[in-house]
């Protein structure tokens, strides 16, 4: 019996591995984490991650072919495949703060595997990882290895958010790169086994080492380029009285354009966007492409302008100030049908929005208080640790409260901000929610979910993103 263990059980080990487990009965996958309390959620009925479709997985595997535990050492000993999925987070201090890959916990895994291993390993990369990663690991286990043999490849994940089960049961591609020995060779075909049973073989790919590392990152930054240009968008059709979704349908029709991840918004979020696209202008850095550099630059200066030019938006509509008034901020997480809320827009907006003295009150149906507390009080990329290495209880942030449901969330508000794009957004009792607010009433849609129209005839000021403005904002234009 094949046995397959995994390194880490966040958000890409733990759904990963519950797939594998399912199509595969005839392989045992044990998942490993030392933080305890992240395994005795695993193994309970309330899931440490919320995502569609991923409780039944887990419920019909856990136990029988699916374990969750804390005894690292004897998965890893006992396995023949190890999966590392563990945080990678963006360097913070030394030779590359800011943009690096900080490896710390990568490395201590590799360490690990070389010191309990008895047996030859197949080691994968399933982290986010930079090019040349495996090279390193490579060297760690070849150096510690007391005549193990080890061969690594890299399989680097495609999962979204909020759709990951199904992009597991039915990826677009599954991408595995390995050496070009014939012990490579051998590696890469026994992964492939163990996807072959439930992906057609025309959607795994094989590559060599670096591609599969590249591609990961070269993905995520086409990605978030495509969001970020139909953002730059948006502020020329304000400035102009184009709107954004016609311009974005007109060109999303042309076939070698397509007209996925074009819609306008607040921003990208995602543990994986910002983080890639940083470790890919800091590769390009290092080996001497400062022009490379620059221009993946440029897609996280237009997001973060984009966040920026929201916060303006909602100060300037509001007679240039929001000290001590209520803002209703309606989504947390970085998307619809996810508790996630890793490099949110709406930190950056609800921070923007806190410099400027105003009380924020937040409604989002899978984001916990003390999740959004975290949030608003952490530094910048402390959310890529560890839970257990992270600041322990942050200073809650006074002028913030936590709501149950949008309506508590708005009364008496000067305004409200949608954030995310949850559907629950669309269907709300709008009139309700403009006669329990203060007048003049504003909505400020990052993400072009309401009707305007509609809006306006209850009688709010409605700011959309690359909308044509009412005549208000006109008269009140935004301060850069």
């Amino acid at each position: 019996m094949v046995k397959i263990c995994c390194i880490g059980a966040g958000y890409v080990g733990g759904p990963t591995m519950a797939v594998i487990a399912l199509k595969c009965p005839t392989i045992e996958v044990a998942v490993v984490d030392i933080s305890v309390s992240r395994i005795a959620a695993w193994n309970s009925e309330q899931l440490p991650i919320y995502e569609p479709g991923l409780e039944e997985v887990v419920k019909q595997c856990r136990g029988k072919n699916l374990f969750f535990s804390t005894d690292v050492e004897k998965h890893v000993f006992e396995a023949d495949i190890i999966f590392v999925s563990v945080n990678t987070p963006t360097k913070t201090r030394g030779l590359g703060a800011g943009k690096a890959a900080d490896l710390t916990y990568w490395e201590s895994a590799a360490r690990m595997i070389a010191d309990v291993s008895k047996s030859n390993k197949i080691v994968v990369e399933k982290s986010t990882v930079p090019v040349k990663t495996a090279e390193a690991i490579e060297k760690i286990l070849v150096h510690n290895s007391k005549g193990i043999k080890y061969q690594i490849l890299s399989n680097p994940e495609f999962l979204a958010e909020g759709t990951a089960i199904q992009d597991l049961f039915n990826p677009d591609r599954v991408l595995i790169g390995g050496r070009e020995t014939p012990e490579g060779q051998m590696a890469i075909k026994a992964l492939k086994d163990v996807y072959a049973h439930w992906v057609p073989e025309d959607r795994i790919i094989t590559t060599n080492l670096w591609s599969a590392e590249l591609s990961k990152l070269a993905a995520n930054a086409f990605l978030a380029q495509r969001i970020s240009s139909v953002n730059a968008m948006s502020a020329l059709c304000e400035a102009t009285g184009a709107d954004v979704s016609q311009v974005s349908h007109a060109i999303g029709k042309d076939s070698r354009i397509g007209p996925k991840f074009l819609n306008a918004s607040v921003g990208f979020g995602g543990s994986c966007f910002q983080k890639d696209i940083l470790n890919l202008v800091y590769i390009c850095e290092c080996n001497g492409l400062p022009e490379v550099a620059n221009y993946w630059k440029q897609v996280i200066k237009v997001n973060d302008y984009q966040k920026n030019r929201f916060v303006n938006r909602v100060v300037s509509s509001m007679f240039n100030t929001v000290s001590g008034k209520k803002i209703a901020i309606m989504g947390f997480a970085f998307k619809k049908d996810t508790g996630d809320t890793r490099e949110t827009p709406a930190i950056d907006v609800c921070k923007g929005l806190l410099g400027d003295k105003a009380r924020l009150s937040i409604y989002d149906p899978q984001v916990t208080e003390d999740q959004i507390q975290r949030d608003l009080s952490m530094n910048k990329f402390d959310w890529d640790h560890p839970i257990h290495l992270q600041p322990m209880s942050p200073t809650a942030v006074r002028q913030v409260s936590v709501a149950w449901d949008a309506y508590e969330a708005t009364k008496d508000a000067h305004g409200l901000c949608i954030l995310t794009e949850w559907d629950e957004f669309k269907t709300l009792d709008y009139q309700r929610i403009f006669d329990n607010m203060q007048k003049p009433a504003f909505v400020f849609d990052g993400r072009n979910l309401v009707n305007l129209d509609k809006l306006r005839e209850i009688g709010f000021i409605v700011y959309s993103i690359g909308k044509p403005l009412d005549a208000w904002l006109k008269d009140m234009p935004a301060m850069a």
